[in-house]
């Protein structure tokens, strides 16, 4: 799977998050501004775009940055070693990433997001016989909840978490709360910055000492990050402390692109 954000997409968010002027952008690019605009629409790499410069020059890490650029891509990742985690993509103009978690004995479930349809989600708990209890949202963007109707019409019982205000409160996570799932463990950290509400669920408990899943939403991506052009310190600040401080093996879920580690994201990702 391609990463979620191309080099251009990258070096964008990042001038608009530091609000950097796009002649200046241009000029450290060795672009004019019409073209700088278009190559961060298109991210096509060439000898004429001066990348190291101009991600410098937004913050980013020149030589992540020019990684990515030169195809820098996460390590597939072997799913076996979480044998009861499952990710479901769905595409309603793009695509946007669900997961669904569940305990082999009881086969208690939860579900993470539900993105634009919950069709998959339905056929694998029937194929499983799933007993879906637990229904997380990282964050109210539609293209996260879009089928949350739809999953709670289905499941009426389901307990609904979310760090949203409009929600009901007792569906509102609260930072140290500890979720059970069977013999999971999921524990909420506040992440907002993309989203007001944003929220990633560590999930741990896994058999045969898989190590930890980390459901984030947009918080993060492989090689990028959820945007924030306005309160971008925020969300920086929080995916350091609150997902990068994990241990470098735990597996991070993100709503768009593949699937990564917080080890590869500290070693590649050029926001951090």
């Amino acid at each position: 799977m391609p990463l979620e954000d191309h080099i251009g997409d990258i070096c964008r968010k990042a001038r608009l998050q530091t609000k950097t002027d796009l002649a200046q952008c241009a000029a450290a690019a060795g672009l004019e501004a019409e073209d700088l605009q278009t190559w961060e629409t298109e991210g096509a790499i060439g000898p004429e775009v001066h990348v190291a410069a101009l991600a410098e020059l937004v913050g980013l890490d020149a030589g992540k940055a020019m990684e990515v650029a030169n195809g820098w891509v996460p390590d597939e990742v072997d799913l076996s070693r979480w044998a009861k985690l499952r990710v479901i993509t769905t595409a309603e103009g793009f695509e946007v990433n669900s997961f669904v978690v569940w305990d082999p004995k009881s086969r208690q479930a939860a579900v993470f997001d539900t993105g634009w349809f919950a069709d998959d989600i339905f056929e694998l708990a029937e194929i499983e016989d799933l007993k879906v209890e637990h229904l997380l949202i990282t964050h109210m963007h539609g293209d996260h909840v879009a089928a949350m109707g739809d999953v709670r019409k289905r499941w009426p019982e389901i307990r609904l978490h979310t760090n949203n205000m409009g929600a009901p409160e007792k569906s509102q996570v609260r930072e140290g709360e500890s979720i059970k799932v069977g013999t999971f463990n999921i524990t909420p950290r506040l992440t907002p910055g993309h989203a007001a509400d944003g929220v990633t669920y560590v999930v741990e408990g896994w058999a045969n000492a898989a190590p930890a899943v980390a459901v984030v939403g947009d918080a993060i991506f492989a090689g990028s990050m959820g945007k924030d052009f306005e309160t971008p310190g925020l969300a920086q600040e929080k995916v350091r402390s609150e997902i990068l401080e994990l241990p470098e093996d735990t597996l991070i879920c993100p709503g768009h692109g593949p699937l990564t580690t917080v080890g590869a994201e500290r070693a590649h990702n050029p926001f951090f």
